[in-house]
Formats: C-alpha cells, sequence, structure tokens
C-alpha cells in the first residue's frame, strides 16, 4: 500500500488518539492491518525474545462482545476520581480539555464495536505477573504496539490507545481463547479517519518535566 508523504517528524507529532473521528462505516482490508503489524515487528523487545502477540478481530460478534465488556468498563471509569474529565479540575485552561476528553472516551465506549478492527497487543508471560517492576515486560510489547499505530497513521488510518478493557481481561481471554500465559497490553480500534486534521497536541513545557543529571 502506498503510504502518505508525512515526514517521520509529522508522524511521530500528529499520531493521536482518535476517538470520535472514527470512521465506523468504511472498512478496513486486513493486509493494511498486516503490512503495519510487520512494522510492529521491527520494534526492540527484552533480549530479543520477540514474545509479542497480536490478536486482530473482525468478526462483528466478537467486536459486539468486547465493546459491551469496554462500555462496562468506561462507564465505571468516568464515575471514578481518576477519570480523565475531573482531572486539573482547579485549572480553567486543563480542565476544558480534560472534559472534551472525558467527552470523547464515553464516545468510544459507547461504538467500540462498531470499529471494523480491532486489535489487542499481547505478550508472554509464562506464567503470574511478578509483583517486581515490570518494566522489562511491557517494554517489550508496548514499543511494537506504538509502532503499529504510527504505521497506521503513514497509511492514513487512525487509532486509539486504550486499557480499559483490562479490568475484563479474563473475559476477553475467554472470547478469544488466549492463552493463561498470554497477557494483553492494550486494545487498539482501527479505522480510517473523518477528516485529516490532526496537529500536534497541546503539551506542557518540557523544563516542567525535564531533570539532567538528577532529580
Amino acid at each position: 500500500m502506498t503510504t502518505s508523504p508525512l515526514s517521520a517528524y509529522d508522524v511521530l507529532t500528529t499520531t493521536r488518539s482518535v476517538r470520535k473521528r472514527l470512521d465506523f462505516e468504511r472498512p478496513v482490508d486486513l493486509a493494511v492491518i498486516r503490512e503495519c503489524l510487520e512494522v510492529a515487528l521491527q520494534a526492540p523487545s527484552g533480549s530479543n525474545r520477540q514474545g509479542w502477540h497480536f490478536v486482530v478481530v473482525t468478526d462483528p460478534e466478537l467486536r459486539a462482545a468486547i465493546g459491551e465488556l469496554y462500555h462496562r468498563s468506561v462507564a465505571s471509569y468516568l464515575e471514578s476520581e481518576g477519570s480523565a474529565a475531573k482531572l486539573f479540575a482547579d485549572s480553567p485552561e486543563r480542565a476544558s480539555v480534560q472534559h472534551r476528553i472525558g467527552d470523547s472516551v464515553a464516545y468510544l465506549g459507547d461504538h467500540m464495536a462498531e470499529a471494523p478492527v480491532l486489535v489487542l497487543p499481547c505478550v508472554t508471560v509464562g506464567g503470574a505477573l511478578s509483583a517486581e517492576n515490570q518494566a522489562g515486560l511491557w517494554g517489550s510489547i508496548l514499543p511494537a504496539a506504538w509502532s503499529f499505530m504510527l504505521a497506521l497513521r503513514l497509511r492514513g488510518l487512525a487509532s486509539a490507545w486504550t486499557t480499559l478493557h483490562l479490568v475484563y481481561e479474563a473475559e476477553v481471554a475467554s472470547l478469544l481463547g488466549i492463552p493463561d500465559t498470554i497477557r494483553q497490553g492494550a486494545l487498539i480500534p482501527v479505522a480510517y479517519p473523518i477528516g485529516e486534521s490532526f496537529r500536534p497536541a497541546a503539551r506542557a513545557p518540557l523544563d516542567d518535566v525535564l531533570h539532567v543529571d538528577g532529580w
């Protein structure tokens, strides 16, 4: 498939979590998903284990079942104090942005099942998750998942990063036949976007989070 003329900088700064602007009517060719996953397989993994797996869901009934679980989790999340819509309530500038994010999260919660493709990046665990630092484990799947989203952007598709379904990880695993030795890292709906006007997001200044030679 032909990719867009976007520069690496453009792709890195304009790949957004798209929720309200996913086109649920336009089909997505599985060949494009495969092409983007081939890119994802070039990401690093701990000790080069390559213990990743990608579950691609296109079946309408499976998407509906996952969408229902996701809807339930989103409803609980939006009621919680940690909800995006409730963060930075004392900052007029940031509160309005957070409210918009909360609205878009709610929208995706209502429409997840309508995304033509759902992708679940997974990683081999081999047993129960360690109570110790898990950076090495998740660092062996999350870069690949992000590379997948960047590859989608370069090919004119949109996606969203979410982990809210993990409240029902066992139920999703049962639906899809995912073995006990495999853990899910994210749920990524994929669709063509409505419109093309993606731009860098507003972020706090670098100097607020930069620490050189110590905290």
